[in-house]
């Protein structure tokens, strides 16, 4: 394994997700890449995340700003602390109606890495928060 600057790969990885750059997103992914969902399950391989931000382009439009990256000195582990700053365009199954609503949200993510490539993303947000944000909001 050699030593990586996860900071730099995980600053590639947010500019091509703020520029809506699915592929160059996926560029960053190792093929085997975990995507540990938020509330959710585990999704294997980039096929699987691919469709996840498919999904998400379709249901949401969201910008992250004041990103934060932090990361272990071998350069395998990272993590980032941001806002996002959404708008919810499509309804998502057992989630509140979608009507275009804006919100603000923290979160974070922690990510492992092997020889440059992103192997695990795990994000973290407040789903409550986010479902009266658009609630009230509707």
């Amino acid at each position: 394994m050699m030593q990586t600057d996860a900071k730099a790969v995980i600053a590639a990885y947010y500019a091509a997700f703020n520029a809506g750059d699915a592929a160059g997103m996926m560029a960053l992914l190792d093929d085997g890449i975990e995507h540990h969902v938020n509330e959710g399950g585990v999704r294997k391989g980039k096929e699987l995340f691919a469709e996840f931000c498919s999904h998400m382009g379709v249901s949401y439009r969201e910008t992250l700003t004041d990103i934060v990256i932090f990361s272990n000195a071998e350069g395998t582990r990272a993590a980032a602390e941001f806002i996002v700053n959404g708008e919810y365009l499509m309804t998502d199954p057992g989630l509140p109606e979608a009507k275009g609503q804006r919100y603000i949200l923290p979160a974070g993510t922690f990510f492992a890495l092997d020889d440059g490539r992103i192997t695990r993303v795990t994000t973290y947000y407040n789903l409550s928060d986010w479902v009266r944000q658009v609630s009230e909001a509707a």
